[in-house]
């Protein structure tokens, strides 16, 4: 028996199938294999259409069929993995209204700051655990007030994930986690958060049905069988946000465990059970996908966008033409820690929420040309990125959260020793890398829907450690490092 999970991203779609019996992945399939366009018709704006996200989840399912030759009936669930914060319209007949609006569409940050403040600052962060800030519901907020004709079209609203249940089932429904993410559930009162909506003047008829995160969303129809290929009659049994469902796949799940990823953003998201909040709202905090009024399992979310991004533009723009990352890393290899006091401020990919929504912009410091090479560059950009993650865990930590355990995906900025050593002995934590996607895991977790795992533990007791890093008691060099990087970005804070 298989099971199959999808991950909707704004790049690309992945579908991953997995044997149930040995947890293995037998295969993962991209598509498109360029990146989706991203529309952005004003400045600050960025939709997509969501019948794109079908067409090429429909073209990816048949690739992978074919490819591993795995008859459609021998599939018993499947799970959905997708993008963050999306916004989604469709009509009475479950046709889209307008383009969504997705993760990085800045336009309703004005939106948000106004409710937050007429509201009230404690109001929010207590029933929200979040400001309004540039989630869902100040995105429908926008369309009710600049678009009051296609908002009169509107049945339901959706989340990314649940469009594409949607698609596959002829059901429009959502999740307490979904919700969370949109900054509509309130936590004081354990339902869809009404004086948010109020606030917005948004009918709660717009909601859709709250199912379980594990359990049954319905089947797959007729004609979302024929579209993929698959049998109809397979039960969609899970679906969460590409952060929560990363932090799953990779086993964490209860307090104190924390999850990490390194791509185009850097974000480190901790498990707690206490509804904490951070005062300046520089930390998300999520309904995780476990969570339950009787035993909150709760994801504090720190997003960097001075990542990958920032490494990225070293490896184009640095870097000689035909370096690869693992050339850059091989050159890394004879600079010492600190980089000879090379220092870079990686946050030149926009506002920084650890920093107050600051946008401070790249910052390079201390560069003497008769020492510092191509390779001194390198290091100092690896550890300017390990350093903000730090700075960011120090709020976590100020929140009550105790990391011990770090577990990550094999992929990115984690393939780097350098980056994750830097980053185990400044948190002083072990560091686990786990072989496995956000698409796998995503299958896996829909096998407790299907019956087939009795819970998280048993869906990903087969996932492989296939590295470990220990901090190094004689840290000293990073610490030293770390401090001078945090005098420099103190005088850069206003």
């Amino acid at each position: 028996m298989y099971l199959l999970g999808y991950d909707i991203g704004s790049s690309s779609i992945k579908v991953a199938l997995v044997e149930t019996h040995s947890g293995k992945t037998v295969t993962v399939v991209q598509q498109p294999k360029v990146e989706m366009d991203i529309q952005a018709t004003q400045p600050g704006w960025a939709e997509q259409d969501p019948e794109v996200w079908w067409e090429n989840l429909c073209q990816a399912t048949k690739i992978l069929l074919n490819k591993t030759k795995v008859a459609p009936d021998k599939i018993k669930g499947i799970g959905i993995a997708y993008q963050m914060h999306g916004l989604v319209l469709v009509d009475k007949n479950q046709k889209v209204v307008r383009p969504a609006i997705i993760w990085c569409d800045s336009r309703a940050v004005p939106i948000g700051k106004k409710a937050f403040k007429v509201i009230g600052k404690e109001k929010c962060m207590a029933h929200l655990l979040n400001s309004p800030g540039n989630f869902t519901a100040s995105k429908l907020k926008w369309v009710k007030d600049n678009e009051p004709d296609l908002y009169d079209k509107i049945d339901k609203f959706m989340l990314p994930g649940d469009y594409i249940a949607m698609k596959l089932t002829e059901k429009i429904t959502t999740t307490i986690s979904g919700l969370s993410e949109g900054i509509l559930w309130d936590f004081k009162n354990e339902a869809p958060a009404q004086f948010l909506l109020d606030h917005y003047g948004i009918s709660n008829e717009l909601l859709p049905d709250i199912v379980d995160t594990f359990g049954e969303h319905g089947q797959l129809t007729k004609a979302a069988a024929a579209a993929t290929q698959l049998t109809a009659g397979i039960p969609i049994t899970f679906r969460a946000g590409d952060q929560p469902n990363n932090a799953m796949s990779l086993g964490v799940f209860e307090p104190g465990e924390i999850a990490a990823t390194g791509g185009t953003s850097g974000v480190v998201y901790g498990i707690t059970d206490q509804a904490k909040y951070d005062h300046q709202s520089r930390i998300n905090g999520f309904a995780h996908i476990n969570h339950t009024t009787q035993a909150p399992r709760l994801g504090m979310l720190l997003c960097i966008n001075g990542a990958g991004s920032q490494y990225a533009w070293l490896k184009k723009q640095v870097a000689l033409a035909d370096t690869s990352y693992e050339d850059m890393e091989r050159m890394i290899g004879d600079i010492p820690v600190g980089s000879e006091g090379l220092r870079i401020i990686p946050f030149g990919n926009g506002a920084e929420r650890i920093l107050g929504n600051e946008n401070l912009g790249a910052h390079f410091s201390n560069i003497q040309f008769n020492r510092h090479t191509r390779g001194h560059f390198y290091r100092a950009g690896l550890e300017g990125i390990a350093f903000s993650f730090v700075y960011g865990v120090e709020i976590l930590k100020n929140l009550g959260m105790d990391i011990r355990v770090m577990k990550v995906g094999n992929d990115n900025l984690f393939q780097s020793e350098v980056f994750t050593t830097t980053l185990s002995n400044l948190l002083n934590c072990k560091i686990e890398i786990v072989k496995t996607t956000g698409a796998a895991g995503a299958a896996k977790a829909s096998g407790i829907g299907a019956g087939i795992y009795k819970n998280l533990k048993e869906a990903i007791s087969t996932n492989e450690i296939i590295k470990v890093y220990q901090p190094d008691s004689s840290n000293t060099a990073y610490k030293n490092a770390y401090q001078l990087w945090y005098a420099d970005l103190g005088m850069l804070i206003k």
